[in-house]
């Protein structure tokens, strides 16, 4: 890695007006101790031998310097520099608690995030929808996120809502009020689709992440607001199974297994008139043999409607244990699930670090406060790298074996027909 300029130095552009190269926030930044709760204490398996002492305030001192530029990169002139700055600030949140710097610098990241978001074009706008994403997440849920999102609120919206701005735009700014993403998504419906005159390829992607958002705030949703939602969109819902996009399917039938859960939890008597035709197609989808599917998507959505025909059938959830250091957490029903997903989205590889160390994530998983350990209790959880290397082999060789003798031969079946 070339060696960085010294900090007298001011930020210019080269010869002919060329913008400057932007040193990506990298893996290497992040190992110098900055980050290494990120890649070594969320895994006790990545603990190597001891290594030299590292001058921690120095080394926080760099990063910040580091950022700081990023920050004022994202003013640049060039629309590239300004991109690169976006996306190396978004690495950097995603990997480390920053909460004393981006406190300090919030109201400079949200007018720099609101300036690309409304100077920028596709690439550049859903890296600062997305830095806008993170930034709140390292702010927690206290006023200071709320001043953030009134601020930028009404600028995403208005961008969710101009059928003019590119797709990918769209798509990555779609945090705003529940009743804008209705407005996208309900135009996948067939009937509103063909009175409208959307094209269902062109705009499937955009549909699905305003559906994905849209479920999301359900989820926070008082119960009262929740009864309305579930009766205005349960028996529209069923007909976007039908749809030629995989990935809508999937979508529409998790969602359709988070409002069942959230209908029986505000009534106990809740009944559906329509289970028998929508058990139905359920099945239909989770034992799908359409020889001009793909069998990766053919095994993908029987998968996923397997476990959506117990949720609404039989009130059923396949829990789920997520490992991050020495700490599980159980992902035990569909609203639990959906807000994992979504902060996974955001987060990346940072996800195990944000739920170790971030208090506004533990709030909302309710972990309670982080665990701190002492430097006994980290030497007793290190192992060797060839002790490593040996558990992986023998992992992959049991998984390697498990696989074929328990692979689901019923996925196969309607291969040949």
């Amino acid at each position: 890695m070339p060696k960085p300029k010294k900090r007298g130095s001011n930020h210019q552009r080269g010869a002919g007006g060329q913008p400057r190269n932007v040193q990506p926030f990298s893996d290497e930044d992040a190992s110098i101790e900055t980050m290494s709760h990120c890649s070594g204490f969320s895994d006790p398996a990545s603990f190597t031998e001891d290594g030299p002492e590292v001058d921690e305030e120095a080394t926080q001192e760099d990063l910040e310097y580091k950022l700081k530029g990023f920050i004022d990169l994202t003013l640049d002139k060039s629309a590239k520099t300004r991109q690169a700055a976006l996306e190396s600030l978004k690495s950097a949140f995603s990997s480390k608690i920053l909460y004393e710097f981006v406190m300090e610098r919030r109201m400079t990241l949200t007018d720099s995030i609101e300036r690309c978001i409304k100077k920028g074009k596709s690439d550049e706008q859903c890296a600062a929808a997305g830095l806008a994403c993170l930034l709140c997440v390292q702010m927690g849920s206290g006023i200071e996120s709320e001043e953030i999102f009134k601020t930028l609120g009404p600028v995403l919206k208005k961008i969710v809502c101009d059928g003019t701005a590119s797709i990918q735009a769209r798509q990555a700014e779609l945090y705003s009020t529940m009743e804008c993403l209705e407005t996208i998504f309900t135009k996948a419906y067939p009937r509103d689709r063909d009175t409208n005159g959307v094209s269902s390829t062109h705009n499937t992607v955009l549909h699905i992440s305003a559906l994905l958002a849209w479920t999301l705030l359900l989820t926070v949703c008082p119960m009262n607001e929740v009864k309305k939602k579930i009766e205005m969109h349960l028996h529209k819902l069923p007909s976007l199974l039908s749809c030629d996009d995989l990935n809508m399917r999937i979508a529409a039938g998790e969602t359709l297994a988070l409002l069942f859960e959230l209908a029986r939890e505000t009534d106990a008597d809740f009944f559906y008139e329509d289970m028998e035709l929508l058990t139905e197609k359920l099945r239909a989808l989770a034992t799908d043999g359409n020889k001009h599917r793909a069998k990766v998507d053919k095994r993908k959505q029987r998968s996923v409607f397997r476990d959506v025909l117990r949720a609404v059938e039989e009130r059923d959830f396949p829990a789920e244990m997520v490992k991050f250091g020495p700490e599980r957490m159980y992902i035990d029903c569909w609203v639990k699930k959906q807000t994992y997903d979504t902060f996974k989205e955001i987060l990346g590889s940072g996800m195990q670090y944000h739920l170790q160390s971030n208090d506004f994530l533990r709030n909302v998983f309710e972990l309670g406060p982080p665990v701190m350990l002492d430097a006994a209790t980290l030497k007793t959880m290190k192992i060797s790298r060839f002790e490593r290397h040996l558990y992986n082999s023998a992992a992959f060789k049991a998984r390697t074996k498990a696989r074929s003798k328990c692979r689901d031969k019923r996925a196969d079946v309607g291969e040949f027909f």
